[in-house]
C-alpha cells in the first residue's frame, strides 16, 4: 500500500496517493512495530491536505500520529510531524503555536542540515510576525556557510536559495539594506536557475518585483512581475498565478490592466471550483475508507455473536433465545436510528450553513463588484485618481470577503478563547464607532462547556453584525456577568436610527435559534433617543 501511495505521489496524482496512504495507516493501527509506516503515512496525508488548504483535517490527522512518535525508529518521522503541525498553525495565523512546534522539531533534529532548515522556518514565522530583525539574527549565521545535505545532494542548493530569499526579504522589509537585499536575491536566483525548477523561480522574480517596487523602478518592477506570472502559468500553479496576476495588474499600464482583470476574475472562479472539488473528493476517500473499516469490524462482531449464540443454545431454553434475539435486534435498530439521525442533522446543518454564506456573499458583494466593473468600463484608468479609486474598490471587496471568511471559520475554544473573543469584538470598532467591553475577564472561560463557548461567540458576532447594518451609533458597549449558574450578556448603543420594535425583533431572530439548543433566552428593547439593548442569558 505504501509503495502504491508513493508511486502515485511521484506522478502528482494526489487523490490516488491519499487513498493508499489512508489504506496504509488503517492497516498499521494499533501495532507498535509498524510505528514508522503509520506515522510516515499520516505525515504524507497531512502534506496533501495542506496543499489543498484543508487545515482542519490535517490537524485531526496529525494528532493521531503524536502518541506513536516515541515508538518510531527514525527521528525524521517525529521531526516531520512537529514541522507539519507548525505549518498548520502558520497557515492559520497562530504564529506562537507555529514557533512552539518548530522548536520541538529543532530539539529532535540531528543533522546540521535539518537544524539549519528548521532555523530558517522559525525565521519565516518571525517574518509573518514582522519581527524582521529576529529573523535576520537567525538567517545571517546559516547564510555564511554552504550547509550540505549528505543524503540528498540536490537539497543543498534548494535550501541555500530559500535561506537567501528569506534573508533578502527581511533586509527589504526592514529598510536600510538596499545592497544586501539585492545581493541575496541575486545569489538566490542564480542558485535556483541551476536547479531547473520553474516553480521556485516564481518566488525569485516576485522578490525582485518587491525590490523594484520599494526602490521605484517601474520598468524593472513590471518585467519581474511578468516573469513571476509566466512561471506561475508554466508550472500550472493556480494560486501563484492569481497572486502574480494581481501584482502584474498593479504594475502594468491601464490598457493592459483591463485585459489582466478579465483573466484574473476567470482564474479566481476556476480556482474556487477546483479546490472545492478536490476537497470533496478527498473527504469522500476518507469517508469510504472509514466505512470499509467499520463494515469489517461489524462483520467480525457478527461472527463472534453468532458463535456465542450457538454456545448459549446448548444451555438455554427457547424463551432465553427469544429474549436475546429481541434485545440484539433492538440494539442494532437503535444504533442504526441514531447514526442515520446524526448524519441527517449534520447534512442539514452543512446545507443551511452553505445557503447562509451564499446569501451573505450575494447580499454584500454583488453590488460592489458590479459598481467596480462599471467604474472600470466608464472611466479612464490612466487617470491616477481613477486608478486609485479602482484599487480602493478592489481592496474593499477583498476586505468584505475576508470578513465573511472569518465569520464562518473555526472558533478557537482553548485557553486563548477570551483573547479571540475580545479580538473579534474589537474588529467591529471603526473611526465612527467606539466599543466598550466590560466583565470579559471576570468569567472562568476554561470551566465553560465548549458548545456554550461557541454559542456565545456566534451570538455576540450576530449582534454586532446586525448592529453594523441597522445602527448609526457612535458608542456601543457589551457587558458579561455571571449570576450564580447563569451568564448574562448585555449589549447597548446610542443609535438614533431605529424606530420600529417589531422590525428590530425580526432582525435578531437568528440569535434565538442559536440559543435554543443550550436553553438560553434572548430579548431586545428599543430606548427612544438612546438606541437599543439586547439581553442574552444562558445557563453554564
Amino acid at each position: 500500500m505504501m509503495q502504491k501511495a508513493n508511486a502515485f505521489w511521484d506522478l502528482e496524482k494526489n487523490d490516488s496517493a491519499l487513498f493508499y496512504f489512508n489504506k496504509t495507516q488503517l492497516l498499521c493501527v494499533p501495532k507498535a512495530n509498524y510505528a514508522d509506516d503509520y506515522v510516515g503515512a499520516l505525515n504524507s496525508m497531512v502534506e496533501i491536505f495542506q496543499q489543498y488548504g484543508n487545515y482542519s483535517e490535517a490537524e485531526t490527522t496529525l494528532i493521531k500520529a503524536f502518541p506513536y512518535l516515541e515508538k518510531t525508529t527514525n527521528v525524521k518521522h517525529a521531526v516531520n510531524a512537529y514541522t507539519f503541525m507548525a505549518y498548520n498553525y502558520l497557515y492559520m495565523y497562530d504564529y506562537e503555536k507555529a514557533l512552539y512546534y518548530h522548536r520541538k522539531a529543532l530539539k529532535k533534529a540531528i543533522s546540521t542540515f535539518r537544524k539549519a532548515r528548521i532555523l530558517s522556518e522559525i525565521a519565516f514565522a518571525y517574518m509573518h510576525q514582522e519581527k524582521y530583525q529576529e529573523a535576520i539574527d537567525l538567517l545571517e549565521p546559516i547564510s555564511r556557510y554552504r550547509i550540505e545535505d549528505k543524503i540528498t545532494q540536490s537539497n543543498t542548493n534548494i535550501q541555500r536559495a530559500a535561506i537567501l530569499y528569506n534573508l533578502g526579504l527581511c533586509y527589504l522589509r526592514l529598510g536600510g539594506h538596499k545592497e544586501a537585499s539585492f545581493k541575496c536575491f541575486k545569489e538566490s536566483l542564480e542558485l535556483t536557475l541551476t536547479l531547473n525548477d520553474d516553480y521556485e523561480l516564481i518566488g525569485n522574480y516576485y522578490a525582485f518585483y518587491l525590490y523594484y517596487s520599494k526602490y521605484n523602478n517601474p520598468e524593472l518592477k513590471k518585467i519581474n512581475a511578468e516573469k513571476a506570472y509566466y512561471y506561475s502559468k508554466k508550472t500550472k500553479s493556480a494560486t501563484n498565478e492569481i497572486k502574480m496576476l494581481a501584482y502584474l495588474l498593479e504594475a502594468d499600464n491601464a490598457r493592459n490592466s483591463k485585459k489582466h482583470w478579465k483573466v484574473y476574475s476567470r482564474k479566481i472562479d476556476s480556482l474556487l471550483i477546483s479546490r472545492k472539488k478536490a476537497k470533496n473528493q478527498f473527504a469522500d476517500i476518507i469517508y469510504t475508507s472509514k466505512k470499509d473499516k467499520e463494515e469489517n469490524l461489524e462483520l467480525k462482531n457478527q461472527k463472534a455473536e453468532n458463535e456465542l449464540e450457538l454456545q448459549r443454545q446448548k444451555n438455554r431454553s427457547f424463551i432465553s433465545y427469544i429474549v436475546i434475539s429481541i434485545s440484539t435486534f433492538t440494539l442494532f435498530f437503535i444504533a442504526y436510528y441514531i447514526t442515520n439521525k446524526g448524519r441527517k442533522e449534520k447534512n442539514d446543518a452543512v446545507f443551511e450553513s452553505e445557503i447562509r454564506i451564499s446569501n451573505k456573499l450575494h447580499d454584500e458583494l454583488t453590488t460592489d463588484i458590479y459598481d467596480t466593473l462599471v467604474f472600470a468600463k466608464n472611466h479612464k484608468l490612466e487617470n491616477l485618481e481613477n486608478k486609485e479609486k479602482f484599487l480602493y474598490n478592489l481592496n474593499n471587496i477583498y476586505s468584505k470577503t475576508r470578513n465573511i471568511s472569518r465569520e464562518n471559520s473555526a472558533i478557537i475554544i482553548n485557553e486563548d478563547y477570551e483573547n479571540v473573543l475580545k479580538e473579534m469584538i474589537s474588529g467591529y470598532t471603526t473611526s465612527n464607532l467606539n466599543i466598550i467591553i466590560n466583565g470579559l475577564n471576570s468569567l472562568s472561560w476554561s470551566k465553560i462547556d465548549r458548545v456554550k463557548k461557541i454559542t456565545i461567540f456566534r451570538v455576540v458576532q450576530e449582534i454586532f453584525d446586525q448592529a453594523k447594518i441597522i445602527s448609526n451609533a457612535s458608542l456601543a458597549s457589551i457587558t458579561f456577568k455571571k449570576n450564580e449558574s447563569t451568564i448574562v450578556m448585555t449589549y447597548a448603543d446610542n443609535c438614533t436610527k431605529i424606530q420600529d420594535d417589531i422590525n428590530l425583533n425580526k432582525r435578531f431572530a437568528n440569535i434565538e435559534n442559536r440559543l435554543k439548543p443550550v436553553r438560553g433566552t434572548f430579548s431586545v428593547a428599543l430606548n427612544p433617543n438612546q438606541g437599543f439593548k439586547v439581553f442574552v442569558k444562558l445557563p453554564i
